[in-house]
């Protein structure tokens, strides 16, 4: 704790401030219009518009079906997990935040559940969820620059005859160990059909020691692109880099999703309109209104003075959880709403326990100074073990959740977190400097 607190006190203010411009909201004042915030900076851009889930803002939710005919049972799994990957890539191409997209299964069958928030153009969502994912291999321009050879760019790449179609399949896995590399990582290993085998003997004999990338759906991956390294004459290649178990994994699901075509039929699709979410929305606000100032009544009414603080630290902690949700962005769904109100309440137990444990030491004819510090120091403790189970809870509903279990513990986590700021930090300072009065 620095020997002058104002200086905290001038970082909390200017928080604040920032809090509040960045949670301005979308309004009409005296006629003009006031729109959200935006950040430009150099590595870092972001709308700060509210970003609401499918139950708040519509959108549509799907129900496909995958049609595993041609596909060998042992190959089904890792073929609806690629299609399940390339659609989430899709999806985020619109856009959208906090889509989601899960596997089924329905007896011998595949199915892909898809939720797709706030999107405008449905008919262009579905039809491109529907496509087929499209891989292919690319080589070198002729005219390329020599230096491309080190730093390829995406566009000095150009498509030849080798596709997803000529892939069989693609496996990540262990590295061979050699006498020079102890611990050498994974690799992923291409297997290709008679034809494709022809082609990429070709491709390799004209391109040794060049690059070849991999494209899916005109997206790069794998970059920087792999080197080949001798001529394949076999169909079988291997792609080397030192990939954890991880990153070889994710590798050969996306290049299997251009080699196992999966046509993906609509089952089901449900239109979500955006009135049910503004009645929600609606709602949320008035609940929250509701909660804000019943605590806020019952702090000053039991504390006094002290509450006054308490409700002042409330406010700034609202606005700085609702400032980082945006900022992050998080998308709010119900769940979420009940999660960031559900902290409000645990904000507000830091500050009873903290002044609880200030009262007991003035009843034992503490001067007010020596009061505050011990208060602080053994209400901390209890502070600290609470709050700590709770974050134990949200990574468990976060980690095994799914939907709004997992919106519900992301902002009930950053509301726990905050919490703990803004009682060892706001309501600290406030009391110090206006309360205590000798720093």
């Amino acid at each position: 704790m620095p020997k002058n607190p104002r200086f905290i006190l001038l970082f909390i203010i200017a928080l604040t401030i920032a809090a509040i411009y960045i949670d301005i909201p979308k309004v009409k004042i005296f006629g003009r219009e006031i729109n959200h915030p935006t950040i430009y900076l150099q590595n870092f851009q972001r709308d700060l518009e509210p970003k609401l889930g499918l139950d708040l803002a519509g959108g549509v939710q799907l129900t496909m079906s995958a049609d595993m005919t041609g596909i060998e049972t042992q190959d089904q799994e890792e073929a609806i997990e690629s299609a399940k990957n390339v659609i989430e890539n899709r999806i985020n191409s619109l856009g959208v935040a906090e889509s989601t997209v899960q596997t089924a299964k329905s007896g011998s069958g595949q199915r892909l559940i898809i939720e797709i928030p706030g999107i405008t153009d449905v008919d262009s969502a579905v039809s491109l969820v529907k496509k087929t994912a499209h891989l292919e291999f690319r080589t070198l321009k002729k005219d390329a620059l020599p230096e491309a050879t080190i730093s390829a760019l995406p566009e000095s790449f150009e498509s030849i005859s080798l596709t997803g179609k000529d892939l069989k399949r693609a496996q990540a896995a262990p590295a061979r160990a050699t006498q020079s590399i102890q611990n050498p990582g994974y690799v992923v290993n291409l297997e290709f059909s008679e034809e494709g085998a022809q082609k990429l003997e070709q491709i390799t004999t004209d391109n040794l020691q060049l690059p070849m990338a991999m494209f899916l759906d005109d997206e790069p991956i794998s970059w920087p692109p792999p080197i080949i390294q001798s001529i394949i004459s076999d169909g079988s290649a291997q792609i080397t880099g030192g990939f954890t178990a991880d990153e070889a994994k994710n590798l050969a699901i996306q290049l299997n999703a251009g080699a196992l075509p999966i046509p993906l039929t609509i089952e089901r699709q449900t239109r979500v309109g955006p009135t049910i979410g503004q009645d929600s929305i609606d709602k949320s606000i008035i609940a929250t209104a509701i909660g804000l100032v019943s605590v806020a009544i019952f702090m000053i009414a039991y504390y006094r003075i002290l509450g006054i603080f308490a409700v002042v630290a409330l406010l700034i902690y609202s606005l700085i959880v609702f400032a980082v949700l945006k900022i992050i962005p998080v998308t709010l769904t119900l769940a979420g709403i009940a999660g960031f109100i559900l902290s409000i309440g645990m904000a507000v137990d830091a500050n009873i326990l903290i002044f609880e444990r200030i009262k007991e030491e003035l009843r034992v004819k503490l001067p007010k100074h020596d009061a505050f510090f011990i208060g602080f120091d053994r209400a901390w403790t209890s502070i600290r073990d609470s709050n700590v189970s709770s974050l134990i809870t949200t990574a468990i509903l976060f980690n095994f959740g799914t939907g709004s279990v997992r919106g519900f513990a992301l902002t009930l986590a950053i509301g726990i977190l905050i919490s703990m700021f803004s009682a060892i930090m706001v309501t600290r300072n406030f009391l110090r400097v206006f309360w205590v009065g000798k720093i």
